[in-house]
C-alpha cells in the first residue's frame, strides 16, 4: 500500500521566463492524491520565478547554460529521490497521475519508466482526440501487456514517438546515470525512449488520460515545427530503425502529425 503522505518521488518543474500557465501547473501538482517533493529549475532566472517559488515554498535552482536537454538533465541532477517526473510549466496533471505511476512501479520494481496517456489542451479547452492521438494510443497498446519485451517496444518506437514526455515518470535507480541527448532540440525524448528501450526492465503504461499537454504558439514544440527542426530530427530517428528509403516513406505520413500544433 502506497503511503499517501510521503513517497520517494520528485516533480521537477522546468520553468522559463514568465509563463502565464505556471501556477496552474503547480496547483495540479499540489492537488495530487499522492504527495510528492517539488523543485523548480530554470535557465532564465527572474523575479517572477523567484516569487512563485517563494509563494509555494519549494526550492528553485538556476543555471545559465540552457537548452531543453541541458535543462532537463540539470533538473534530474537536483533530484535526491528514486523517482522523478519532469513537469512542463504549461501542462496540467490530473489528481490521480502520480498515484497511478507509483502504483505501476510498485507492481514492477524493475521498471525503467512509467507513463500514462494524455489529452491536448488549447486556449484552456481540452481538444477532442485527433486521429493522430488515436493512432498513438493504438501504437502504445501492446506495452500494456508486454512491459518487458524489448522487441515489441522497439517496434512501437519505430513507428513514431507516441510517448508524451511530461507524462513520463523515471526510475532513476534502474536508469543509472541516464541523461538526455542535449545536442538534440526536439526529438530528444524519442531518442531517450530509444536508448532506454534497450535496457533490461519494464516500460509501464496506463491508457488512462491523466495529464493535459498544452499547445500554444509560444511553446518550444510549435516553434521547432515552424523552423523544421522537428522534421530533421524525426528523420534522424526513423533512420535508427529503418533503411533510408523506408524512413523517407514514413516521414511523408508522420509530418502530418504536427497539424495540431500548427492549427
Amino acid at each position: 500500500m502506497i503511503n499517501k503522505q510521503t513517497n520517494n518521488h520528485t516533480f521537477v518543474i522546468c520553468a522559463y521566463k514568465e509563463s502565464p500557465y505556471l501556477e496552474q501547473a503547480i496547483e495540479s501538482l499540489l492537488n495530487q492524491t499522492l504527495k510528492s517533493q517539488i523543485i523548480m529549475v530554470t535557465s532564465t532566472p527572474n523575479d517572477y520565478l523567484a516569487q512563485i517559488a517563494s509563494k509555494y515554498q519549494f526550492p528553485i535552482f538556476s543555471h545559465r547554460d540552457g537548452s531543453i536537454g541541458k535543462d532537463w538533465n540539470f533538473g534530474l541532477s537536483k533530484v535526491t529521490t528514486k523517482y522523478a517526473t519532469i513537469a512542463h510549466q504549461d501542462d496540467i496533471y490530473c489528481p490521480e497521475y502520480l498515484q497511478t505511476c507509483m502504483g505501476m512501479f510498485q507492481k514492477n520494481p524493475d521498471a525503467l519508466i512509467a507513463f500514462t496517456d494524455y489529452d491536448e489542451m488549447k486556449d484552456n479547452q481540452v481538444i477532442p482526440k485527433s486521429r493522430n492521438m488515436k493512432i498513438k494510443r493504438i501504437l502504445l497498446a501492446p506495452l500494456k501487456y508486454f512491459k518487458h519485451n524489448r522487441l515489441i517496444r522497439n517496434r512501437v518506437l519505430a513507428l513514431g514517438c507516441a510517448i508524451c514526455c511530461p507524462a513520463v515518470t523515471y526510475n532513476l535507480h534502474t536508469l543509472s546515470n541516464f541523461q538526455f541527448n542535449h545536442q538534440m532540440t526536439v526529438s530528444l525524448d524519442w531518442e531517450a525512449w530509444y536508448r532506454i528501450a534497450q535496457k533490461k526492465g519494464a516500460f509501464c503504461y496506463s491508457d488512462r488520460s491523466l495529464m493535459y499537454h498544452r499547445i500554444h504558439e509560444e511553446s518550444e514544440t510549435t516553434q521547432a515545427i515552424q523552423d523544421s527542426r522537428r522534421e530533421q530530427e524525426d528523420q534522424y530517428m526513423f533512420e535508427k530503425f529503418w533503411p533510408k528509403w523506408m524512413a523517407n516513406f514514413l516521414m511523408k505520413f508522420y509530418s502530418k502529425s504536427q497539424d495540431s500544433n500548427n492549427g
